[in-house]
């Protein structure tokens, strides 16, 4: 593969310095290895289109994937061409036959709690369900990466939202009072997108990319201390603008990058990351064009089931 690659140092600060152009290779080089799904695993992968609708499909850890067609709606949502950073939308299935959805968009500069509920064709909101609750302002074109993690189990309970801008990776605690202990870390400039891959009472682990192609880990602990970051691999990874995970089994997880240059999406089967030895199996590019600006994760928001372990 041609291009520059970033030097990377191993310390806190190890993503930090200038971003070099790198070329993009048509299909990103697959790393080798022997992790398969333990089961046919699947993600629900949402976007938002041009048109301010919510788009949602599935994708399915098939070799090569499978996708299912597209079910737009609820349609206008949002103004046209005005939502972005969408953290992933949790869901809850209500009676008799729809969903309760709900998630975090910016539209502008401004960040919204954003839900509704569908009726059973789970294109059509149930009327005057529909809700956006202003969080604040400042979410500008500054900010590359947006996402939310929430963690409950056994009378504990937490949300913590994160993002990336500049060399920055900002995490706030979401408290009933509003987002309280805004904390920062330096050192992450390189850091192009990252995806949210494990969750624990203690800390979120992000599986990261870089302008100069690397692959990294990076657990953020939810009270004090300094991320750990851990390599993966080293090249090919440049070309992906969004990183989509899922669990797989119970403690594998389904990445999906997204190249939007070309509108396509790769699919992969990651092993319980363990640095360098994590094993990386490519399924293959997904059969649909992926042409939206934005994608989330959608996912059932229950302990057993909405918990990632993927570290």
């Amino acid at each position: 593969m041609t291009g520059k690659r970033n030097a990377v140092r191993s310390t806190t600060g190890l993503l930090s310095g200038a971003l070099l152009a790198a070329s993009l290779v048509a299909a990103p080089a697959h790393a080798t290895g022997t992790a398969t799904p333990a089961a046919v695993c699947s993600l629900r992968l949402g976007a938002v289109t041009a048109g301010g609708d919510h788009s949602i499909q599935r994708i399915t850890a098939t070799t090569p994937p499978t996708v299912d067609s597209a079910v737009v709606g609820p349609k206008d949502l949002y103004p046209d061409g005005t939502a972005r950073l969408p953290s992933s939308v949790g869901y809850e299935a209500v009676v008799p036959a729809g969903e309760q959805r709900q998630g975090l968009v910016a539209i502008g500069p401004r960040m919204y709690y954003s839900g509704y509920t569908t009726d059973g064709s789970g294109t059509e909101p149930v009327p005057g369900t529909v809700t956006q609750t202003l969080v604040g302002g400042g979410w500008s074109q500054y900010h590359r990466f947006f996402e939310r993690s929430t963690y409950s189990l056994s009378g504990f309970s937490r949300t913590n939202t994160y993002t990336v801008a500049s060399e920055v990776i900002a995490r706030w605690t979401v408290t009933k009072g509003g987002w309280r202990y805004y904390t920062t870390y330096q050192g992450f400039a390189a850091v192009k997108t990252m995806a949210l891959i494990s969750q624990t009472r203690s800390y979120d682990t992000f599986l990261a990319n870089t302008y100069g192609g690397a692959l990294y880990t990076v657990r953020i602990p939810t009270g004090s201390g300094a991320p750990v970051v851990k390599k993966v691999r080293t090249s090919t990874w440049q070309g992906f603008e969004t990183l989509i995970a899922e669990k797989c089994g119970s403690q594998s997880t389904l990445l999906l990058g997204i190249d939007k240059d070309t509108k396509t999406g790769y699919l992969y089967a990651v092993s319980h990351a363990t640095g360098a030895t994590t094993v990386i199996k490519g399924l293959g590019k997904v059969p649909a064009s992926l042409a939206e600006s934005s994608y989330f994760r959608v996912f059932l928001d229950t302990p057993e089931a909405g918990h990632l372990f993927g570290e």
